[in-house]
């Protein structure tokens, strides 16, 4: 009898933790929930906006300065459409634009401010084009 009542309770306490544990969900102490994210969609998406305006920015910086009639001079010189170029700048990454974008705008001001002759101005075009094809024919 005793054996019989000790088979019984362990038979209940057995359906009971059985109950117990498909009563609670099965990620309850590993994952979060669907809701929790490591980054905020919000957040990501405004990142995304801002990068996007950086880039269209530099590559705009880079065509009002190519766009230059001393730009053009050294675009003829160097043996290169405006065109070639031009297609050239979006195959950047967006690191290589940002860099040549900024040298490109202190150029920019730098020739406005009377410190570069157009010697000088034409040269750092000249530069400036080699490096933009020499880098889209390397993509």
């Amino acid at each position: 009898m005793r054996k019989r009542l000790s088979t019984l309770l362990l038979q209940g306490a057995l359906l009971g933790l059985m109950i117990c544990a498909l009563a609670f969900p099965t990620d309850i102490f590993g994952q979060a929930s669907q809701q929790d994210h490591i980054i905020n969609p919000q957040a990501m998406q405004q990142q995304l906006e801002a990068s996007s305006a950086a880039r269209q920015r530099n590559i705009d910086t880079l065509n009002t300065l190519l766009s230059s009639p001393v730009a053009e001079r050294a675009m003829q010189q160097a043996h290169v459409t405006p065109g070639q170029v031009k297609t050239a700048i979006p195959t950047l990454s967006d690191e290589e634009l940002s860099n040549l974008a900024t040298r490109a705008a202190d150029a920019q001001l730098k020739f406005a401010a009377g410190s570069l002759s157009t010697h000088d101005m034409l040269l750092i075009i000249l530069i400036l084009v080699v490096i933009i094809v020499v880098v889209a024919i390397v993509h």
